[in-house]
């Protein structure tokens, strides 16, 4: 597109504003076009390593019954999937707020998503457990899958043990200090062979002075819509499991 083009002017705006407006514009169309240029850089990416092992998880099968499924299971007939790690451990009593308030946003996209790449959700607590919580939050597109008793999320930073002890040390976190992460993976499948493709390892990089977390905000409708407004985001507002009396 061309960046001589007639712009946009709305009802008794000041030519002050329009002035800092098309500025504006001018910076969304350049990181539009980073947006873009990061995409084909991920999308360019080479072969990423085969995964150690065909991870077993647990699911809900046909008739609403228990069932294992294995990771090379979980690819139907497409090359690629996603898995997003949940923090909701058997030791939480509520799930993170954080990955809550993401997976309320990609509820809606996990009706469309998975014509492309089937998506998925593993935790490591029991399926029944996340089968009901899907249920109570009112999740009807979003897959969940039971990491307990393998080892996915210690291989693929779904939680702290899978740290480097350089990784550790700049955190500060002790040997045996370890808890859920957020992370999202995302695996292609070449015949018999599964190899990761691409991680959200943003979630671990240091953050930049005065932001809160930005590893996934590409998927948080939540922090896009608030950057829109004249308070922005706040320095003081997380998204909670619920609201009032009860938030969490």
């Amino acid at each position: 597109m061309s960046d001589d083009f007639a712009r946009m002017s709305f009802p008794n705006e000041s030519s002050a504003y329009r002035t800092a407006r098309n500025a504006l514009l001018d910076a969304e169309i350049a990181l539009r076009r980073q947006t873009e240029a990061v995409a084909a850089m991920r999308r360019a990416l080479p072969p990423g390593g085969e995964v150690p092992e065909d991870f077993v998880f647990e699911r809900i099968g046909a008739n609403f019954r228990p069932e294992q499924v294995r990771m090379s299971e979980l690819f139907g007939d497409f090359p690629t999937i996603l898995i997003y790690s949940y923090m909701f451990g058997p030791e939480r009593d509520v799930p993170c707020p954080g990955c809550t308030h993401l997976l309320d946003c990609i509820e809606g996209a996990a009706r469309h998503v998975p014509q492309r790449a089937p998506l998925y959700v593993v935790a490591r607590s029991p399926v029944a457990r996340l089968a009901a919580w899907a249920h109570a939050r009112g999740w009807n597109h979003l897959e969940l899958l039971s990491t307990a008793g393998n080892d996915y999320s210690a291989h693929y930073y779904g939680n702290t043990a899978a740290l480097t002890p350089a990784m550790r040390a700049q955190r500060g976190y002790g040997e045996d200090e370890n808890w859920d992460e957020p992370m999202l993976n995302v695996f292609h499948k070449d015949g018999d062979t599964i190899r990761h493709f691409w991680g959200s390892e943003l979630v671990f990089a240091p953050e930049d002075a005065g932001q809160h977390h930005r590893g996934l905000d590409f998927a948080d409708a939540v922090w896009g819509l608030l950057d829109t407004t004249p308070e922005g985001r706040g320095d003081t507002f997380f998204p909670k499991v619920t609201y009032g009396q009860a938030a969490s």
